[in-house]
């Protein structure tokens, strides 16, 4: 890569910028604990797959269809 390139100076100015940091690279690794928290953990006990339950055969496009135009009327 041209060390002259934007890509390459946004690149080394994040680089640069994370390898000074002390109390931030801290505050990212809570960040990334709450994420993984957020998308996986509460996913799994508090959010089921719903058309895996209770779509018949796999026939999800079919069930959500027929779930659409029952509510509908």
């Amino acid at each position: 890569m041209n060390k002259t390139s934007f890509a390459y100076r946004v690149y080394d100015l994040y680089v640069d910028g994370f390898r000074s940091m002390r109390l931030g690279k801290t505050l990212w690794k809570i960040i990334l604990i709450k994420l993984f928290i957020i998308f996986v953990i509460l996913k799994l006990f508090f959010f089921p797959n719903f058309l895996k339950n209770n779509a018949k055969g796999g026939d999800k496009a079919g069930y959500v269809s027929k779930e659409m135009i029952q509510r509908a009327d």
